[in-house]
């Protein structure tokens, strides 16, 4: 994906949304377990569900990365 940062023409890889994907899920998955852990009092219970919730959230955020970097919308060009 090609786009323009402060009047400089950029590309986007696919591999810059997949790391930015992944440092997320990691942050977010672990906010899922502990939760989960407060909520059962089990660490195994906990585990599934934030395997769980990492591998659907990790596939969507990258296709939700991939489809906002397709439109224009809310961007303008500033010249």
């Amino acid at each position: 994906m090609t786009l323009r940062v402060d009047h400089t023409k950029v590309h986007i890889s696919h591999t810059r949304s997949i790391i930015r994907a992944v440092t997320w899920r990691v942050l977010a998955t672990l906010t899922t377990i502990v939760a989960t852990f407060i909520i059962t009092g089990e660490w195994v219970i906990a585990l599934q569900v934030g395997a769980l919730e990492a591998t659907a959230k990790l596939f969507l955020y990258y296709l939700h990365e991939r489809a906002w970097l397709m439109t224009s919308w809310g961007v303008r060009r500033v010249d």
